[in-house]
Parts: structure tokens; sequence; C-alpha cells
């Protein structure tokens, strides 16, 4: 099962607010980790296997990079505009999930979010 909806340019409401995304905070879909397929004898064996690391296998890195290249101006628009959403979500428990992402991406990138969203939600 994909999760996929209604299909093309769909208009009927079917599934409307049900997460279709993982890891979720909703009692959405979970990864199994069930393997996709049975191994296969062909000149070795094919199957589900895990792909060779590198350094940059971190689901952050590339964010962290790109917080990091961008300007001053750029990272307080950037940080202004997450804030603005995330401050508006009302589940504690989901603003904490989503400010760890930050601070794994850039300690100060993290910390700029964090900041800003705690001040909006004090207002």
């Amino acid at each position: 099962m994909n999760y996929g909806r209604g299909g093309f340019m769909a208009s009927n409401p079917q599934g409307r607010y049900a997460k279709n995304y993982e890891p979720n905070s909703y009692d959405g879909p979970v990864e199994t980790g069930r393997p996709l397929s049975a191994p296969l004898a062909v000149h070795g064996h094919t199957g589900t296997h895990a792909a060779p690391p590198h350094t940059k296998d971190d689901d952050f890195f590339q964010a962290g990079e790109l917080y990091r290249l961008m300007s001053a101006e750029e990272k307080s628009r950037l940080v202004a505009n997450i804030a603005g959403g995330l401050s508006q979500v009302s589940r504690d428990d989901v603003i904490e999930k989503n400010l760890a992402h930050f601070h794994a991406a850039d300690p100060e990138y993290g910390r700029r979010v964090e900041k800003a969203v705690r001040a909006l939600r004090e207002d």
C-alpha cells in the first residue's frame, strides 16, 4: 500500500485528514521492517539489503549545509517563516519533534527556530 489517495487531480474528500507519511504522530502508516521481496538466486543473491554507508547519510546533513550557505538575511527569513507556522501547532510533542530536526541540521538553526517559536507561543 502506498497511501496515495484519489488519483490525479482528485476532488473528493476521501481520506482527507488521514496522514499518509511516516513517521507521524497521528496513528498513520509505520515502517514494518519486513523485506520488500524474498531473495532470488541469480548470480549471487538479490533482495532487501542495507545501502552502503557514506559520510553524508545523515538525514539532516543537506539541510544543515543549505542553512550554512545562506546569508544572514536569508537565515532570518527562513527562521521567521518556519516559526510562524510551527508556533501554531496545538500539540507540544509535535513541536518538540520538529525542533529536534532543526537542532540536528545545525545547532544555531535549532536554537534560532526554537527561540522564535517560544516567543510566538508566549504571545
